[in-house]
Parts: C-alpha cells; structure tokens; sequence
C-alpha cells in the first residue's frame, strides 16, 4: 500500500487530532428512557450547540450487518469505524455460508461431523441461546442442527448462554420454550437426541473477555464440559427456580446449570467428542477457545482435558489463531486508517481501560493483533475495576482523561483515539442511576479533553461506536410508550439502540476552516477520513467520505 498523500488544500491543525469514542451514547427521544438525556452533560451540550455536530448511522448495514434491524455493536463499531469503509460483518456472513452451502461443505465442519458420526459420538454447541444478532443467532444454531440431523449425527448437546442483555432482561424462558418445542420435533420425527445439557447465565459463567475475570470461563468449564453444578432436571425448571430464590434477578447473571436425566447429567463433553462454539463475535469467545485449544494452559485447573476436535463459528484472533479451527472466516479488513498513519510515518496513540481495549486497537486496526509499526504506535492500557459496573459507574474515565491529557500537552502524537466504556459497560446493567454517573464521568473527561485540544491548538472528534444509554427504558412494540414495573418505574432494556449517534468536530482554532460536508446519511466509518482531512492527508478514495470539509 502506498503513503497517505498530503490534503491538498489544508496543510493539517497544529496540534494533535484525537477521537474520542463515547461508547454507548447516541441520539434518542428526550424522555425518560434516555439516560443521555438526563445526565447532566454540560461540555457535551456545549460541542452540540458550538462545535460542528451532526449524526451518524451506526447500525445495520451501515456497520455491515445483514438488516436495518440489526443493532450494531462495539466490534463492528470500531471495525468500521478504523477501516473508513464498510465490511460484511460476522451474521451477514453466515447467513452467506448457509444459504450458499459453503458452510456445510467446508473442511471443518465436515471434520466435525465426521467425528461423531465415525465415532458414534456427541456433537457439543456452546454459545450465546438468543437472537440478539450480537454475538450469536439462534438461526445458525437451527441451520446446524437440522443439517446435523441430514447429515445422519445421532446426538447433540446444547450449552445455553442465557442473554438478557441484548435482548430483553428476562426474556429467557421465551427462548428456551421455543427451542424446547424446535427439539422435540428433531426428536420424534427423526430419531434423534438432540437436548440442552447446560446453561448459566452470559455474565455469571463462561463469556468473559479481554482476560478480565478467568474465573468466569472456569465456572463455565465445569458446567459445560465436565457437568459439574447444580442440577435440574430442565433449562425452565433452572431459570424458574434461580428466579424464585433472586427475585429481580436478570438472565445474564444467572448462576450455571446442569441438566440431569436419570441421576446422571446429559451431556458432558468426552473423549472423541465435537465441539463447535457458535458465537461469531470474538471478544467473549476467545478464552474458551484457549481453554480447549492451548496445552500448556495456566489460566485455571481444566481437571482432565476432553480429546476433542474444537471449532469456534468464525477465527476470533487472526494474528494469534483463535481458534485453530473454524467454520467460517472472518472479514479480511485491509488498509485501515492506523496501518495508513502507519505507513506514512505518523506518531499515534490508542488507548482506553480493559473493557473497551480490544476494541481501540485489535478490532479498530481490523482484527489485528500487534502493531503494523511499533515506531510510529503506542497503547495504552488501564486494568479495569474488577467489580459490577454498577458499583463504581465513573469506571477509568479519569485516569484515561489524565493520560489522554498528558499525551496531548506531550506533543509526542499526531493522531490520539481512546474510548470510555462507561455508557455501553453501565448501560447493560440496566441501573439508571448509575448509568447516569457513567455518563456524567464522561462529559467531565471530553471537557478537559477539549481545554488539552484548545491549548495545544488540536482537533477533537468525538462520537460513538453504537447506542445504549440513549433508551434504556422498555418499550411497548405498538405504541412507543415506555413499559413500567409495579412501582411505576421504567422497566430497564439493557441491550443497544438503532439510534444514531453524534458527532462533533472541535477545532477551537478555526485553522482547518470546517464546515459540514454535506454528505448524506454517513455512517461511523466517516470518521476515518474525518480525522485525516483535520491531520491534513487526503482520504484514500474508497473511504467513506469525511463529515467536514477542510481548507
């Protein structure tokens, strides 16, 4: 690929350009499910009404999921938003392979079947049990199952990660009753034994990332795996009693569960076994992938590692191979906007806390591990608080804003990104209040964002990566109204928004004279050549085309 090209008519503002990522913050209604709305945001009210703003698309297809319907998320986000174009995204995808029969003719899935059917053996599906479109469909897993079935597999397993998050909070029985009734009928009409062996809930077991609590994968290992934990006797059975003995309890925190028939569990996994992991997103994936795939392994006691062939839906991890095997591979994004910077030799940063740090930097630099040139890339990384979200809402927002500062004032960075996780990582608690201190913690570091920019006669764009935050409050499907509890309370929606989102270009010395571009209906990916129009290069010509023009 060839350096980027100076802008031809602006030579670039004098200070650093910095793109500030307010994850989960978008444009909803002004009523009381928009806890945006309600925070009390004074800097972020002041660039609305001062600075240039105007508003994104940040689901469906214009983040490259299949539908308008589908809610984006904070990988495709930071995909779309590093690589300044638009990328088939990880359903859009399968939803290809399925249909076109690409799947089922690949190396990996016929390896897998093959084991069981030669072996006589279970084939084993974990992952996200919702529709959420998110990190996983119930659709592909219905695909695989009756293909299974075709295919002549005699026995599956089903480990349920209950939502609750991108979905409806208590929405799980829903779920399981329907696909209850989806097995029965595999079942009587062919033959077969197809059930759900295990489940917990997606925050409680199995689905941790970025490394921040192992504990949750080795919860899940003994549930799923060795089928050791509380037993019952089904998925709505387990999710009715957890419920009796929490009330209020959400379906991402429910404690794990085994299914038992005749005093035994039904489905550990065993020798000679398959497993597929049929999530597509890879954050929450990758450390079970490493579970099954990595000898040695030190992040928790395995007890007796199952000889099995292990699959994950899509590769999480190119650079590092997670996991070995997978069905169906993942978009190959090239050219982003950091291998560019890159390439021409420009100094950049990227930084945020545990949470959100994949995401500025593995999936902005288009599902890449490491660096394109450790010269011209530094990140940053502050540990995250281990603790509910909900505890301690300001979450890092001040230590990144302290680093962000020191990195502006320091004139070492010509192109500076970071991301406060507050309203996405608050916002699915489904605690308002809370949600409303994590905001607030925001507003306060994109002020002090803005006297650093001022002061060093810099640019700062800041925006979203999805929503969140701006409609947390049920809603009735019809009307619109907001859905509420016995006490009169807005009953919380915890998953994203298909709101748009803002954004808002400061540039407090006037240098790059910006003015709207006048480009309709752009989505996040414009925010690649937004920055680099401010730094003064002119954007590759397949990028999205910036908000502002310049000069």
């Amino acid at each position: 690929m060839e350096s980027l090209k100076k802008h031809p008519r602006f030579a670039g503002v004098e200070g650093p350009v910095v793109l500030v990522v307010m994850d989960g913050i978008g444009i909803g209604r002004q009523d009381e499910g928009n806890l945006v709305h309600r925070a009390k945001t004074p800097n972020i009210d002041w660039l609305a009404e001062h600075a240039i703003a105007s508003q994104l698309k940040a689901h469906g297809t214009a983040v490259g999921l299949p539908t308008d319907g589908d809610m984006g998320n904070s990988e495709v986000g930071h995909n779309a938003i590093g690589a300044g174009r638009i990328f088939n995204q990880g359903a859009a995808r399968i939803n290809t392979a399925i249909e076109d029969g690409v799947l089922w003719d690949g190396e990996v899935w016929r390896e897998l079947t093959g084991n069981v059917k030669e072996r006589k053996s279970t084939l084993h599906f974990i992952g996200l049990f919702s529709d959420g479109n998110v990190h996983s469909h119930l659709d592909h897993l219905r695909a695989m199952l009756r293909r299974a079935k075709d295919e002549g597999v005699g026995t599956v397993r089903i480990h349920a990660l209950l939502d609750g998050r991108d979905v409806p909070p208590t929405s799980a029985l829903e779920y399981i009753d329907d696909f209850e009734g989806f097995l029965a009928d595999l079942n009587a009409e062919h033959g077969v034994d197809y059930a759900i062996a295990s489940g917990g809930g997606r925050m409680n077991i199995t689905m941790d990332r970025y490394e921040a609590d192992w504990d949750m994968v080795a919860r899940g290992w003994k549930i799923h795996v060795r089928g050791e934990g509380r037993a019952f006797s089904s998925a709505r059975e387990a999710v009715e009693t957890f419920r009796g003995e929490k009330p209020g309890i959400l379906d991402q925190d429910l404690p794990g569960f085994v299914i038992e028939r005749d005093g035994a569990p039904v489905g550990p996994v065993r020798d000679g076994d398959s497993v597929i992991l049929f999530n597509y997103r890879g954050d929450r994936a990758i450390e079970l992938s490493r579970a099954f795939d990595e000898d040695p392994f030190d992040k928790f006691d395995r007890g007796p590692r199952p000889d099995v062939k292990f699959a994950g839906m899509m590769q999480y991890d190119g650079d590092l191979e997670i996991p070995k095997k997978f069905l169906v591979p993942p978009p190959h994004i090239d050219r982003t906007i950091g291998e560019y910077l890159s390439k021409t030799g420009v100094k950049q940063l990227a930084l945020s806390e545990t949470q959100k740090f994949g995401h500025v930097t593995y999936f902005f630099n288009g599902n890449r591990s490491g660096k394109f040139n450790p010269d011209y890339e530094d990140y940053v990384e502050i540990p995250s608080d281990r603790c509910p979200f909900e505890d301690k809402p300001e979450m890092k927002a001040k230590e990144l804003t302290d680093k962000t500062v020191e990195a502006i004032e320091s004139g070492r960075y010509r192109f500076i990104r970071l991301n406060y996780p507050n309203g996405d990582m608050v916002g699915h608690t489904g605690v308002f209040e809370a949600v409303i201190r994590g905001i607030e913690a925001v507003d306060e570091g994109v002020g002090r964002i803005m006297e650093a920019v001022k002061k060093t006669n810099g640019a700062l764009i800041a925006s979203a990566d999805h929503g969140n935050s701006d409609d947390m409050a049920a809603r009735d499907k019809k009307t619109g109204e907001i859905l509420r509890d016995e006490h009169g309370r807005p009953r919380p929606k915890t998953a994203h928004s298909l709101n748009p989102v803002p954004v808002y270009v400061y540039d407090p010395s006037g240098q790059s004279n910006a003015r709207l571009s006048g480009h309709p209906d752009l989505g996040i990916s414009s925010l690649a050549a937004t920055s680099l129009v401010l730094m003064g290069y002119e954007p590759p010509e397949d990028y999205t085309p910036s908000v502002v023009e310049v000069g």
